[in-house]
């Protein structure tokens, strides 16, 4: 197996804790704490990965990207194993922090591992793969979740990556037999990050995914207590949104490879945003309902591989690590963002023009936020130099 290909899967088993969101109130029973408490097992998780996945690309960049991505999946089959076992809230918590260590290490050397593997008029094609494969986990995660956690208890979410996990380790390791590690150079410098371009794409991924957080978040609920779907109905639905993300992301990278990375860009983000705005309209239809959720997913895989290729081009040459780590922290900081502002946005509205009216008004607030990147997107792509 090709060490792109290797990389890939291991952004998969990463990117399978989406299995977490699913099992979180059948965690919550298990350990006898309130259903608030259980914020803590995301941000406990996606905080740490936000702040290794920068780090860890720039330590790949001196030690080899190979060398951190295979402790990345090391540190993550462990993390599988304490969170398995853990037998209080408390130890969970600490497993979920050495999650985070180990997802930001293989989050963060994944694009470099891929971009280095290839051609650079190759680059799109293989970004697009790695990033279907993080949509495609996204995707199963949440059906795997409900069988597991049905059939065997919420523990097993855990247990069934840990032999994937140190499958694709050994894959690592036997491909990091003729690595060559890097010459000695200097770590990456605040004014490579602080470049206009870098900081411009990282802008761009930030809003896009504080946008998409609109669903991941809120899209559960309206499913279920507003639209009145039964839990699998509701699943199928949710599904879409990151399905779309997995067929867009293979077909944007080979646009990217063909035609640049800039307006591929652009126009993900209106589809991303037109998908948000028809959720904001509440639409009756099912088939609308489905389109819309699936458009906002397709509009996130068409704007995320040529943002992320805009990145690794922006950064100097011996520093993908460092770029991939940047794109993963962008994202992740965009995502917290958007936690904290459509959850304000629909408690406030909620309260004053109810629970209907609440969950139009944060799409709408997603799919304006959005827009607004996609100008700023068009704008910068006419003003930039070409990537």
């Amino acid at each position: 197996m090709s060490v792109s290909r290797i990389a890939s899967a291991g952004v998969f088993v990463v990117s399978l804790d989406s299995t977490v969101n699913i099992a979180l109130p059948a965690m919550a029973a298990g350990f006898g704490v309130p259903p608030e408490r259980m914020r803590w097992v995301i941000i406990a998780y996606v905080f740490t990965y936000a702040i290794t996945s920068f780090a860890g690309g720039a330590w790949a960049d001196r030690v080899g990207h190979g060398r951190v991505f295979a402790t990345g999946l090391g540190v993550s089959s462990l993390a599988f194993l304490l969170a398995g076992l853990a037998p209080d809230f408390g130890w969970f918590l600490a497993a979920r922090v050495v999650q985070g260590f180990g997802g930001g290490l293989v989050y963060g050397t994944a694009p470099g591992i891929v971009t280095g593997a290839v051609a650079p008029q190759a680059r799109g094609r293989a970004l697009g793969v790695m990033t279907a494969a993080l949509g495609l986990g996204h995707s199963v995660g949440p059906l795997l979740a409900g069988a597991l956690v049905e059939a065997f208890g919420w523990r097993a979410i855990f247990h069934v990556r840990l032999p994937m996990a140190v499958a694709v380790l050994a894959l690592a390791l036997a491909a990091l037999r003729g690595e060559r590690v890097p010459p000695t150079q200097r770590l990456v410098a605040v004014r490579d990050v602080l470049r206009a371009r870098v900081l411009w794409a990282g802008a761009l991924a930030f809003f896009a995914n504080a946008g998409i957080f609109a669903i991941w978040m809120l899209a559960g609920f309206y499913l279920v207590t507003l639209r009145g779907f039964d839990t699998a109905t509701a699943g199928l639905l949710f599904m879409l949104t990151p399905l779309g993300t997995t067929i867009a992301a293979p077909l944007s990278g080979r646009i990217a490879d063909r035609w640049g990375a800039r307006w591929p860009a652009s126009v993900g983000l209106a589809l991303q945003a037109l998908g948000l705005l028809l959720l904001g309209q509440a639409p009756a239809s099912t088939v609308l309902l489905a389109t819309a959720l699936f458009l906002a997913g397709f509009g996130l895989g068409v704007f995320q591989v040529p943002n992320m290729a805009l990145v690794m081009a922006a950064f100097p040459a011996g520093h993908q690590g460092a770029a991939g780590g940047f794109t993963f922290l962008s994202r992740t900081l965009g995502t917290v963002f958007g936690v904290a502002t459509f959850a304000q946005v629909f408690a406030w509205r909620s309260g004053t023009v109810g629970v209907a009216q609440a969950f139009a008004d944060a799409f709408t607030c997603a799919a304006a936020l959005v827009a607004v990147a996609a100008a700023l997107s068009v704008l910068g792509r006419r003003s930039a130099p070409p990537a």
